[in-house]
């Protein structure tokens, strides 16, 4: 088990987080969604607390409580009072090591509802149609909610081997932020996490080879259509990581991005448009979402393909590109004032084998990037021709007449 801190003065709080290196990657197809029922799970009480008295200690100690499972990782995560810490950490740490599962047929029952919740919301949905189409039947692709059918047939048992197996002391990430010493976090790591098993956890699933062209469709009665323009990324320990967030920005990540300013300021064919990325081991995606009206479908497609194509074969201005490192250092910066995000970096960072960088480090990092750096990436991972096309809407015939410009796309 490996513990990090971060000491931040002037403050009286304490963010701590119980990181665990599973998640729904690390799952076989008939294990889909386990990992995501187990982080309900934790919520619903220990041999010697309740699910109610979980809530009422927390809330009696003004803490904040959640957790979250993603591809890769799950946390279990508070903030709280310096002068509580050491009562939080007692519980959390309960919840993690020894979650009852007698309460499990209620709790399916909750995650059952958000993930017919999920489905009825497309603007979410589109991502993973998305995933599905690059990742091409790698777990990468799939859902973190997991299936339906798992998730209705799961039993405490199976729950409570497959936390046994995966919960283990090397699989996990003690990490702190805020009003506190270093040495007493380990010590309550020593004293409360003592009951996890010292197995390391399964390996991790070999890297992903994310397809470049394709198309999937899914139809559905929305008075919009949701379209992800994907392809191949990068890795999370490539060095290029850097200038690729300095490329979003300038791309589509912000309200002066350059696709933000074609498709909703210029031609109003849009409410919501950006960029994103999304960074695995050895392996990753890039994206353009838009959410835009049967009408305006083509013309957004057609805009957006020509100033890809415009973009990959001539980069961007010095000055988009200066505008863009700047936003970037800026957004850095303000969120290392919560105590919570310097817990959320510097645990993540540690679970995931990236270096823990200083503030200043990850600014002159953001600073090296230079304008040929950006301009070699926007030619490598966002010309049309290498991208797919994921999309939920109300006519596939629509779909398929506006995604022409797409020369890669093939139908699927």
């Amino acid at each position: 088990m490996r513990v990090i801190t971060e000491p931040v003065g002037d403050v009286r709080s304490v963010a701590l987080g119980l990181w665990v290196a599973n998640g729904s990657a690390d799952e076989a197809p008939e294990q889909a969604g386990t990992s995501h029922l187990l982080e309900h799970m934790l919520f619903r009480g220990t041999p010697r607390l309740s699910s109610r008295e979980v809530d009422e200690l927390f809330d009696s100690l003004g803490a904040e409580i959640n957790a979250a499972t993603d591809r890769e990782t799950t946390i279990l995560y508070t903030r709280v009072l310096d002068m509580h810490l050491e009562r939080a950490f007692a519980a959390l740490a309960e919840m993690l090591v020894e979650p009852a599962f007698e309460s499990l047929e209620t709790e399916r029952e909750v995650v059952l509802e958000e993930i017919a919740m999920y489905e009825d919301d497309p603007q979410d949905r589109i991502f993973d149609i998305s995933g599905e189409l690059l990742y091409d039947g790698h777990p990468l692709g799939r859902p973190v909610l997991g299936s339906a059918e798992v998730v209705g047939a799961m039993t405490p048992e199976r729950l409570r081997s497959f936390h046994d197996e995966r919960y283990t002391g090397p699989a996990i990430v003690v990490a702190a932020a805020g009003s506190l010493e270093h040495e007493q976090i380990v010590e309550l790591a020593r004293t409360h996490l003592e009951g996890l098993g010292g197995a390391p956890a399964p390996a991790a699933p070999a890297p992903a080879q994310v397809r470049s062209g394709g198309s999937r469709f899914v139809e559905k009665d929305t008075e919009q259509f949701h379209i992800c323009l994907g392809g191949p990324g990068m890795g999370r320990e490539d060095e290029r990581r850097f200038a690729l967030r300095v490329l979003e920005g300038a791309l589509g990540a912000s309200s002066s991005s350059r696709l933000f300013q074609l498709i909703r300021e210029r031609h109003g064919l849009a409410y919501s448009t950006f960029t994103y990325s999304n960074m695995h081991e050895g392996c990753g995606d890039v994206g353009v979402y838009v959410g835009t009206r049967p009408e305006n479908l083509a013309r957004a497609l057609e805009l957006l393909a020509g100033e890809l194509a415009q973009i990959a074969a001539d980069g961007l201005s010095a000055e988009e590109i200066d505008r863009a490192r700047e936003n970037l250092k800026g957004r850095v910066a303000l969120s290392q004032e919560s105590s919570a995000a310097r817990m959320h970096r510097i645990g993540s960072s540690l679970l995931l084998d990236l270096p823990v960088l200083t503030l200043e480090e990850t600014i002159a990092r953001i600073d090296a990037v230079s304008d040929a750096d950006v301009g070699e990436l926007a030619a490598q991972f966002y010309a049309p021709e290498r991208l797919s096309v994921a999309g939920i809407g109300p006519a596939e015939d629509l779909f398929r007449s506006a995604i022409a410009p797409f020369e890669g796309v093939a139908a699927r």
